[in-house]
């Protein structure tokens, strides 16, 4: 009688080829935030920072053709910072936009930061004189579905 070779098992500096879905929790209408399951799947590294390390750590221990769903508490992102909703000049604003750039409330803002990355917030009010902006990640504070399923690891 052989031995059954060990199934390989996702480890935290894997490299993954997997579906996943993340959703707000069941109370919200908003749905799903992404979903790779009627697409095509993601690839990524584990440890690198592609998904928030809440999401990471579900991961480990899974193999090849598994499929999981979790329940994940608010805070998989982070809490909300009410220091991270900031209102800044709209000179400023102006500054920093391509020189036809209009905004509305929801829209997504990209602006550089001192060290040459980049960082963006959500729009939340704009006047002639200020805008507020909320630097939150949306999913800090709430809870979520993550449903994934690994399709390779290497």
């Amino acid at each position: 009688m052989s031995a059954v070779p060990n199934t390989p098992t996702v480890q935290a500096d894997s490299f993954l080829t997997l579906h996943y879905r993340i959703a707000l929790d069941e109370g919200s209408a908003q749905g799903d935030v992404v979903n790779t399951f009627s697409d095509k799947p993601a690839t990524l590294q584990l440890g690198c920072g592609q998904l928030a390390d809440a999401l990471e750590q579900c991961l480990p221990g899974l193999s090849v053709g598994q499929c999981k769903t979790f329940n994940l508490n608010a805070g998989a992102y982070g809490q909300r910072n009410p220091e991270l909703v900031q209102k800044i000049s709209r000179a400023t604003l102006d500054q920093n936009s391509e020189a036809d750039a209009s905004y509305v409330p929801g829209d997504l803002v990209d602006f550089p930061a001192p060290d040459g990355k980049r960082f963006a917030g959500v729009l939340k009010e704009i006047t002639d004189s200020y805008a507020l902006f909320d630097f939150n990640h949306p999913l800090a504070g709430k809870a979520m579905v993550f449903e994934v399923q690994i399709l390779g690891i290497l």
